[in-house]
């Protein structure tokens, strides 16, 4: 033991909450159940005490207090810069890993705070609303605090209760709705309904709480891409939740999924089958005004972004252009997309990198096709 005062954190965040501070609320996953997921196998959920994370706030409280405090005695401008940072590490009051989350929070503007891990709502109401109360009165500049919840732990808490964590200061929950097909969520062991899902998101955006949901393209492997995508979308235009997040499978090994398509249960679908999967459920979107994003490593199409329903043709024409490119063109371009070179379609345009990237592909053809698309799985793997 160091003595050194630390903040606890939990393995996952939302890509999108790359800026927030992490508080660990709970520990791990209360479900813990869900055949594609691996983070948290093998590890027991349990709640912290409250003081706990209290004391995590106080800590983050005062590693910020002293960079601000440096910040504007030094010769930075009032910039946060890595000599600050070495300076309160080499003081040896607190642990490195609190003093860099801090100081890259606070970089980026302090305003956002993320719950960890899995379930935050799972928490009795009382005791939440007493962590997001402290977090608002040692951080006046926190404009937003989100969360991530299962949508049966948001269908068992009333209308009032949500509101309750409103007005205490959550402003966002995370929801991994993953899809809306009844048959796929059991195989899944999902542990919830798609009559869960609808209940949980009405309330939360009754309780006036933004809500944003998760869908997972590819998770019906073969067998159920077209109930996936059509029962997904209609459970969407039920909800209408503010944000629709892209996350397209991508089998782990470790996750029971793994075993079972080892095992010939589950046979996944390739990048182009899970794109048409994907225009299948844009197509069939409606009535909502949800903000879809596909902002995540995994998913080919990262420019797959809009409102709905304005931007819904344009989404679909978005991937008509890829099935217009040559199958040599698509496969440069996965190539490209999960070597983190390209980003979207028209990055194909610089002529001296699509043909370094086309001999390679060339490469590939030329002596082991099947090994271009184990090589493009290893590298999916690493991003998990």
């Amino acid at each position: 033991m160091t003595g050194k005062k630390s903040m606890e954190t939990g393995p996952i965040r939302p890509p999108s909450e790359a800026k927030s501070l992490l508080i660990r609320a709970t520990r791990n996953c209360p479900w813990n159940k869900c055949a594609f997921c691996h983070t948290y196998c093998g590890r027991k959920f349990e709640f912290r005490p409250v003081d706990e994370i209290r004391q995590d706030i106080l800590t983050a409280r005062a590693i910020a207090d002293r960079i601000e405090k440096l910040c504007r005695e030094g010769e930075t401008s009032g910039q946060i810069t890595q000599a600050i940072v070495d300076m309160i590490c080499a003081e040896g009051e607190f642990d490195g890993s609190g003093i860099r989350a801090v100081a890259s929070w606070l970089y980026y503007g302090g305003e956002s705070v993320f719950l960890q891990d899995a379930n935050t709502l799972v928490m009795k109401t009382a005791d939440l609303c007493e962590v997001l109360s402290f977090i608002r009165e040692k951080f006046p500049s926190v404009r937003h605090i989100t969360s991530y919840c299962r949508s049966r732990t948001a269908a068992r808490k009333s209308v009032a209760e949500l509101k309750s964590l409103a007005d205490a200061g959550l402003t966002r929950i995370h929801i991994g709705l993953e899809s809306g097909f009844d048959p796929l969520l059991e195989f899944m062991r999902k542990g919830a309904t798609a009559a869960d899902h609808m209940e949980g998101g009405i309330r939360i955006k009754a309780a006036g709480i933004s809500l944003c949901e998760y869908v997972m393209p590819g998770l019906g492997g073969h067998r159920w891409t077209i109930e996936h995508a059509e029962k997904t979308a209609e459970v969407l235009n039920v909800i209408n939740p503010h944000h629709i997040r892209l996350r397209s499978l991508h089998v782990v090994k470790g996750s029971p999924l793994f075993d079972m398509m080892r095992d010939g249960l589950f046979e996944p679908l390739g990048d182009e089958e899970t794109v048409k999967e994907i225009s299948r459920f844009i197509g069939r979107l409606n009535g909502i005004t949800s903000r879809m994003m596909s902002d995540h490593i995994m998913n080919l199409l990262e420019e797959l972004e809009g409102r709905f329903p304005e931007d819904k043709e344009r989404l679909l024409q978005i991937i008509d252009r890829f099935f217009a490119l040559s199958p040599i063109e698509r496969l440069v371009f996965r190539v490209g997309r999960r070597k983190g070179i390209y980003r979207k379609l028209d990055d194909l345009s610089d002529s001296g990198t699509f043909l370094w990237l086309k001999s390679i592909v060339d490469s590939y053809l030329a002596t082991d096709a099947e090994q271009l698309d184990r090589d493009l799985k290893e590298i999916m793997d690493s991003f998990i």
